[in-house]
């Protein structure tokens, strides 16, 4: 019993104690003053309405107290969440790490062509040394991406932005997918629910973004995704679909084929492709080639009509014959050096200029010495022969041209360059002569006339290597030294640049291939590399190396299919660069076998 009682006067003890003890709303910071007083009337309010305090003995409610407490909980509650005096922030957007795309917005065929040309998706970070253009396996390689990105432009595109649903499943002549995507993303286009009024183009109602039906999993045949001038039928009327069904006749069409991909893009996989010309990357014969002098003016190397090749070593010549192998020295000068060598078109004789500024003509066959002629004061650096005239340029800037029939010395003297003439070239079809100097200039005359025709100043270094091509009448190339590196192409006609390539090195020859449309230049700082063109396009067809030093001198042998190199590593580098040329039958297949035999006169 007095447990009990004690017990039931707990309340009033309660009371009293929770007005003694100090609250943790007394404890707090200036800042909670507030809520303190908040406290504090509430704390008064318990002791008494009429504001004196209760005794112990009075009798409590314990409802009420309870009431009491509760309501002085929940309000100090409430004020700790709130503090007062802080600012308002807000709330912080919380991302995921999930990445859903939306292509809503997007120009997915801009974002497509901006995509930079990766030649591999597994390239590695690291950066490795391109390969060069001429390798085989790497034109194979870009032939292989350019086919990639154009199926995957077709499969992912075919033609316009891919869209949800497709516009049509079977190919339909007298459906345009251009015609629908103008509709479909047209901005000003009505979203769900869709407008009542009719729209000027017809568009599938498969297309329009609404609601999708129930049945989103129901077939349908793809004769409904028709467009143009048919309407389109409505779904609940059966007779009309029954119209419209039947089978699908053209054999091309995507629901009888069991590939992948579309059939146009089959049809480009299927398509045969033009493989490569493999060109050699190690020349099949290498000779010494002692003293050959490391000198860019000089033009030391030259491959005759005979089949003699003409190479001068210091103060001697020495011949190598292609079919026999057989080396032959043509001459030694005892007290002069061989600065240029040029065979005549046809025949066997062969033009040397000395450092002294001499010009002799020798017999190869009698390996006799027929003339000398004098008029330069320096040393003969190019010769360029046009049936019986003998051009020589020389370092004392000025052009001599002869007549190896007469006793004159010259026939007509030209000067034009401010420097020394390092580059001479006849065009024998067009009575051209193409003459360029260490002055950076290129010159154009007109047969023997003494004042050129035009003065080409495009070149920033000196022009030693020029070419005329045998395929086009007044098409000239011409190359530049270490600071310009530009291969340019010239119509003499009228003296304009058609066409021009930076090559990234010193320009040392040029020459045209007798049996194709391309080219091949010999180079030396900084790559020292042999580079086959095809023109116009001036892509590579191969890249050849192996040279240690500069590629000084060039040759191609009659038949146009090898070429020889020079070079200041004192070695002669044979290369098979071109193919050779097919013989056209003379009134047909059997005619022309009986007559090949008489059609080389000698």
């Amino acid at each position: 019993m007095t447990n009990t009682h004690l017990e039931a006067q707990d309340p009033s003890s309660i009371v009293t104690r929770y007005m003694d003890k100090p609250s943790a709303a007394d404890t707090t910071s200036p800042q909670d003053n507030d809520t303190a007083s908040t406290v504090a009337r509430k704390r008064s309010h318990l002791i008494g309405a009429n504001g004196h305090h209760r005794g112990a003995s009075e009798p409590v409610d314990a409802a009420a107290l309870t009431q009491a407490l509760h309501t002085v909980e929940g309000e100090t509650q409430s004020r700790e969440r709130t503090p007062v005096g802080s600012p308002s922030r807000k709330r912080q957007r919380v991302y995921g790490d999930r990445f859903i795309p939306n292509r809503e917005g997007r120009d997915l065929q801009a974002s497509f062509s901006l995509i930079p040309d990766i030649p591999s998706p597994a390239t590695p970070s690291k950066l490795k040394k391109r390969t060069p253009h001429g390798e085989l396996h790497f034109q194979r390689t870009e032939e292989a991406n350019r086919t990639f990105s154009t199926l995957l432009r077709q499969e992912v595109f075919d033609g316009t932005v891919p869209q949800p649903t497709p516009p049509h499943l079977s190919p339909d002549p007298t459906f345009s997918p251009n015609s629908l995507s103008t509709t479909i993303n047209d901005p000003s286009r009505a979203r769900t629910p869709p407008s009542n009024h009719t729209s000027t183009s017809l568009v599938p109602a498969s297309l329009t973004p609404s609601t999708p039906h129930k049945n989103m999993f129901t077939y349908m045949s793809p004769q409904h995704h028709r467009n143009g001038s048919t309407r389109l039928t409505p779904h609940g009327t059966p007779g009309s679909r029954r119209s419209q069904r039947g089978p699908n006749m053209d054999p091309t069409s995507e629901l009888y084929s069991t590939s992948p991909i579309h059939f146009d893009s089959q049809r480009l996989l299927l398509s045969p492709k033009k493989t490569p010309r493999a060109v050699s990357k190690v020349p099949f014969k290498v000779l010494d080639a002692p003293d050959l002098a490391d000198d860019f003016y000089l033009n030391l190397v030259d491959w005759g009509s005979s089949n003699n090749l003409g190479v001068g070593l210091g103060p001697c010549v020495f011949m190598w014959n292609s079919g026999t192998g057989k080396v032959t020295k043509l001459c030694d000068l005892q007290d002069d050096i061989v600065t240029s060598v040029s065979w005549i078109q046809r025949g066997s004789h062969v033009a040397i200029g000395t450092s002294k500024g001499l010009v002799q003509i020798w017999d190869a066959e009698r390996c006799r010495r027929l003339r000398t002629m004098t008029g330069h004061t320096a040393r003969v650096g190019a010769l360029a022969w046009n049936d019986h005239i003998l051009s020589s340029g020389s370092r004392d800037r000025s052009i001599l041209h002869r007549d190896v029939r007469q006793p004159d010395q010259w026939l007509r003297k030209l000067t034009g360059h401010k420097q020394e003439v390092c580059g001479l070239r006849w065009n024998a079809e067009d009575g051209q002569l193409a003459s360029g100097g260490n002055d950076n200039q290129l010159m154009i005359w007109e047969k023997l006339n003494a004042n050129p025709v035009f003065k080409l100043t495009s070149h920033t270094a000196a022009v030693k290597a020029i070419a005329w091509s045998p395929h086009q009448h007044h098409l000239l190339a011409s190359g530049g030294g270490t600071a310009d590196r530009r291969i340019r192409f010239w119509n003499t006609q009228t003296g304009a640049c058609v066409n021009e390539m930076d090559t990234g090195s010193q320009v040392c020859n040029l020459a045209w291939s007798k049996n194709s449309n391309e080219l091949v230049s010999t180079h030396g700082f900084s790559q020292n590399q042999i580079v086959v063109w095809k023109y116009p396009s001036m892509t590579q067809v191969a890249s050849l190396t192996g040279h240690t030093y500069r590629v000084l001198y060039l040759a191609m042998s009659p038949d146009g299919q090898t070429v020889v190199t020079g070079a200041g590593d004192e070695t002669l580098r044979f290369w098979k660069c071109f193919n050779k040329q097919e013989k056209k039958s003379i009134g047909g297949e059997g005619v022309g076998s009986r007559l090949e035999q008489w059609s080389t006169i000698r």
